[in-house]
Order: C-alpha cells, then structure tokens, then sequence
C-alpha cells in the first residue's frame, strides 16, 4: 500500500540516495543539500511530500511557491515502483497543498531529454510551452551533480 506523508527532514538521507538514483535529473550541492532542503521544506510544509511503500521510502516531490505561483523543484519515484501510481499521487497531494496556499499555476522545469519525466508531466495536464526561454543565473559557483 502507498502511503503518501509529509517531508521530514530526518529522512533526508534515505531521500537523498533515492534522489541519486534517478536519472536524468539535475541537483547541485548549495541548494540540494540538508540545509537547503530544510529551508524549503520549511517554508513549503504543505507542498513537499514523500511515498512509502512497507516504510521505506520510493518516491519525493518538492514545491513550493511565492505567494503567486507555484513550482516543482523536485519529482522523484524509484525505477522499480514506477507505473502504479505513486508519482501522480505525489503531484496530486502537492497540488492540493497549492489550493490550500491559494495558489492558482504551478510550473517546473524539466530537461529536454529526460524523456520519462517529459512524458510524465504531459500525461497529467502539465502542458509545454514553446513561448517561453527558460533563464536562470547562479549567484554561488555550484559544482552540479547530473546524474
């Protein structure tokens, strides 16, 4: 049975092996880390959950929001529990966080070849958009962690 929780930040070492074992996805060690976690879970109780199956821990999903919108930092589900629902029940239990907050879009952003997640995201409404340019900035020297 799936059981989907809040995110605690005790748990953050066994999330951050699930986290390492999943492809395709980028995470740097400022942002990433305990306490930059800690920081967002923090801020964002109602939109950061995790998926146990018999306690252990298959799947994450981290978002948050600026009072205005929201965003998907962080979707993650083990490869083998794939395909039964567990990343939508994620989604749908951070997406009700945002009602809760009162929020009305959310976003992410996704690597143009992370097929899976690419495929994920549209099967559930999130929709691509071709207007748009994705920019960011680093205002810290980050060494990245692809994996």
């Amino acid at each position: 049975m799936i059981k989907i929780t809040s995110f605690e930040i005790e748990k953050y070492e066994e999330i951050y092996k699930l986290w390492m074992s999943c492809k395709n996805m980028g995470f740097n060690n400022v942002d990433d880390s305990l306490a930059g976690i800690t920081k967002l879970v923090k801020k964002n109780p109602k939109t950061c959950f995790v998926a146990e199956v018999e306690g252990k821990i298959v799947g994450t999903v981290l978002a948050g929001n600026d009072g205005r919108r929201g965003y998907v930092y962080h979707l993650c589900v083990n490869e083998e529990y794939r395909k039964q629902g567990i990343g939508k029940k994620l989604v749908d239990a951070m997406l009700d966080g945002m009602r809760e907050e009162g929020i009305s879009k959310v976003a992410l952003v996704v690597f143009a070849y992370n097929d899976t997640a690419n495929a994920f995201y549209e099967t559930i409404g999130f929709v691509k958009r071709n207007d748009l340019y994705y920019r960011n900035i680093s205002l810290v020297d980050l060494e990245r962690i692809d994996t």
